[in-house]
């Protein structure tokens, strides 16, 4: 039996993920559902959706064709890359952008965490502090009070992101709608702000291809992070440019100062983005000559992320403390704490949490593929692939950060086990919120009671089976099916 042309995979693979597109963008289209809650403010205001009233049945059965046809599409494409396939990036990377901005006139689907983030925002317009104020507190507000869950819980996200939240909730006033849509267009931002950072650091378009297909045009994180308008984006755009300005060989202290900066602005974001900054540590700390870029990388990690959380004050930090006891249903640790008994003291987790993410940080930082000049960020994407594949809490959105940094890196086998993770946990929260909240029937309850807690957890716990295999199996680099060479005309 012959394969696949790979033209005809790849033009296969690109209409799936633009059919898996189109099933989330008529979701958010046709207003509030069991995955869209429904927002607060003016008709005439953005973002606009219609007033359907579409069935539960109808709603999970488009974001389940979505989150298919965008894994097939995004995995028939890397095969056809793998074998030689191409075509021009850039179109794609401006069809990706263009899909983005849509979603942002359209209402956040998938959740409703961009009610937290509104919240917050007005909390801290309002002279309330959001990280010690909550939804519960003031809830005749028309933003503070609107989230549907995390009511009693203050804000848990960095200094920087709460400026942003304070930033829409500036344009949208009391108005839950501009709020949100404000919070969704600063997303975009970031995203283009990532897919242009990435564009332009690939120096051949096989690579330039593989940025666009992985980030820009990634159907499954087109939907988690600008669909459902998480703020992961807004930390993974330093992540991306902290790497970029400390790449290459001739690396003096004020790259390692910039990329310390960056490091430590992400980290004021969202608190994992720092382990960016390990990449960079690394390479440097190889160099015995790099002492002064090394305490230039450290001091503008320390200094940025000081001085964001001097101005929001340390108790910033107190939820971020809590929130580590916390393990999500679809992780396989979960399957841990229901044989200790759930809610019961979790330190073995967080024993095994360390070390498990210590080995696979050892087998991926031998395993990923890499040249000399891009070590820092081989290292850096081993060291968040082993986070979020070793989390005890963790949901679909968090893997935009190990996207964004695969992206990077060569063709790899890894990229296989990072969308089986993608898929299996968008499968996990259909959608991510409380069952009570959804008007789900109860034919469909399974989802919450079975797929999230058992499926999900025994899949992801195969793929960390897969992934150890692969690397132990592995030489240097599992990237043996990287596409041809491309001649020099082919290059730019």
């Amino acid at each position: 039996m012959t394969r696949p042309a790979p033209a005809g995979l790849g033009a296969c693979g690109l209409a799936a993920a633009g059919a898996s597109a189109l099933c989330f963008l008529v979701t958010a289209l046709l207003g509030p559902s069991a995955f869209q809650p429904a927002l607060a403010g003016a008709p005439g205001d953005p973002p606009y959706a219609l007033a359907a009233d579409p069935s539960p049945y109808l709603v999970t059965g488009l974001v389940v064709a979505g989150i298919a046809l965008g894994a097939g599409g995004l995995a028939a494409c890397m095969v056809a890359a793998r074998r030689g396939w191409t075509v021009r990036p850039l179109p794609l990377v401006w069809t990706g952008l263009a899909v983005a901005v849509a979603f942002a006139f359209l209402p956040p689907v998938g959740s409703s965490d961009h009610l937290n983030y509104a919240s917050y925002g007005r909390m801290a317009v309002t002279g309330h502090d959001p990280y010690e104020t909550t939804a519960a507190d003031v809830p005749h507000d028309p933003v503070i009070g609107a989230p549907e869950e995390w009511r009693t819980t203050p804000s848990v996200y960095g200094p920087i992101t709460t400026a942003g939240q304070a930033f829409a909730s500036w344009i949208g006033g009391d108005s839950v709608k501009l709020t949100v849509f404000a919070l969704s267009a600063v997303n975009v931002a970031a995203f283009a702000l990532t897919a242009w950072i990435l564009y332009k650091t690939s120096r051949t378009r096989a690579r330039r291809l593989r940025t666009a297909l992985l980030w820009t045009c990634n159907p499954l994180l087109l939907y988690h992070l600008i669909s459902g308008g998480h703020n992961d984006v807004l930390a993974i755009a330093p992540m991306v440019a902290a790497l970029a300005v400390f790449g290459g060989r001739a690396r003096g202290w004020g790259r390692a100062l910039a990329a310390g900066m960056l490091t430590g602005a992400g980290a004021a974001i969202k608190l994992p983005a720092a382990l960016v900054g390990g990449g960079p540590a690394w390479s440097l700390l190889r160099d015995r000559h790099a002492r002064l870029r090394l305490v230039a990388l450290f001091g503008g990690a320390g200094a940025a992320t000081a001085a964001a959380y001097a101005l929001a004050g340390p108790h910033a930090l107190d939820q971020i403390n809590r929130a580590s006891d916390m393990v999500s249903f679809a992780t396989p640790w979960h399957l841990l704490d229901d044989a200790l008994g759930r809610g019961t003291d979790r330190d073995l987790i967080k024993i095994g949490v360390v070390l498990l993410a210590l080995g696979l940080f050892a087998l991926l930082v031998r395993t990923l593929p890499g040249d000399d000049d891009a070590e820092h960020a081989r290292v850096s994407a081993a060291l968040v692939l082993a986070w979020l594949l070793s989390a005890p809490y963790v949901l679909p959105w968090y893997d935009g950060f190990g996207w964004a940094l695969l992206a990077l890196l060569p063709w790899t086998r890894i990229d296989w086990i990072m969308l089986a993770h993608t898929t299996a946990l968008s499968f996990a929260y259909l959608p991510a919120r409380a069952p009570k909240l959804t008007g789900m029937p109860d034919d469909l309850s399974w989802l919450f009671t079975i797929v999230r807690p058992t499926v999900v957890p025994w899949v992801l716990l195969a793929a960390l089976a897969a992934l150890v295999f692969l690397c132990l199996r592995s030489g240097r680099s599992p990237a043996t099916a990287a596409p041809p060479r491309e001649s020099a005309a082919s290059r730019g």
